[in-house]
């Protein structure tokens, strides 16, 4: 018995997977400023300095990265008061509905998704 495999169509959906990845990332990250749960002052650290980085999707990995030099002191500073003026659910730890929050679904329903429309092109 012999096997062949259709190589073609095994690297299409690969590259749609690693497409659809990169879909949910900046799906994730839109939702992000759309909840107005990032700390917000100037506006740099949301608009300008938050990206999806997709460097190493061939791996399977797509991070949204926050870029200032601030982002970790605002994110980690247990001391640091958070403004809600502009956003106004801002809070420290702002990722963490996505991790174990009630969010935490939103990433994988959002793959989903992606994969589904980019496959069916």
């Amino acid at each position: 018995m012999k096997i062949t495999f259709n190589t073609t169509n095994i690297n299409k959906i690969n590259e749609n997977a690693r497409l659809a990845l990169i879909d949910t990332a900046e799906a994730i990250k839109t939702d992000l400023m759309q909840s107005q749960t990032m700390p917000f002052d100037t506006g740099i650290m949301q608009n300008d300095s938050t990206f999806v980085d997709d460097k190493r999707v061939i791996k399977g990995i797509a991070r949204i990265v926050v870029d200032t030099v601030y982002s970790r002191k605002v994110y980690f500073d247990p001391e640091l008061k958070i403004k809600q003026e502009k956003n106004p659910n801002a809070k420290q730890y702002y990722f963490d509905d996505y991790t174990t929050g009630f969010k935490k679904d939103l990433p994988i329903k959002y793959y989903k998704k992606m994969l589904k429309r980019r496959m069916e092109q």
